[in-house]
C-alpha cells in the first residue's frame, strides 16, 4: 500500500522573505527564500547550503561539468528577519479587516 502521507508542515514563512540561518554549516548567513517545500519541511535559500553537482552535457552549446547550486535546508534551521536584521518570530493580526503578518520583536509589518 505504501507509506502513509505526511501532513504538511505549517510555516509562517513565505517566498521572498529575508531569513537568517540559525543552525548548520552556514549559521549566521542571511538570504532570501526562493522556494518552500511544505511536504518535506524544507526551504531553498539564496546563497545558502551551496553544493557541487556533476551535470551532464545536454546540448552542443551546453557545457557539462561540476556546477555549484543551492540545496534545500530544514525549515527549523532558519528564522525570519526584521528590516534592521534582527531575528524575530512571526505573528498575525487583523488590521482594517485584513490579516497581516508582523514581527513579534518590534511589531513592524512584514
Amino acid at each position: 500500500m505504501g507509506k502513509p502521507r505526511q501532513p504538511l508542515k505549517k510555516t509562517r514563512l513565505k517566498k521572498d522573505d529575508q531569513v537568517k540561518v540559525i543552525a548548520g554549516k552556514d549559521k549566521g548567513k542571511t538570504g532570501r527564500i526562493l522556494r518552500i517545500d511544505r511536504e518535506k519541511g524544507r526551504v531553498l535559500v539564496e546563497g545558502i547550503n551551496i553544493v557541487k553537482k556533476a551535470m551532464k552535457k545536454r546540448s552542443e552549446n551546453d557545457r557539462g561539468g561540476i556546477i555549484e547550486l543551492e540545496a534545500a535546508i530544514d525549515i527549523s534551521n532558519v528564522t525570519a528577519m526584521t528590516k534592521n536584521g534582527d531575528n524575530t518570530r512571526i505573528g498575525f493580526k487583523i488590521e482594517n479587516g485584513r490579516k497581516i503578518r508582523f514581527a513579534r520583536k518590534n511589531g513592524e509589518a512584514l
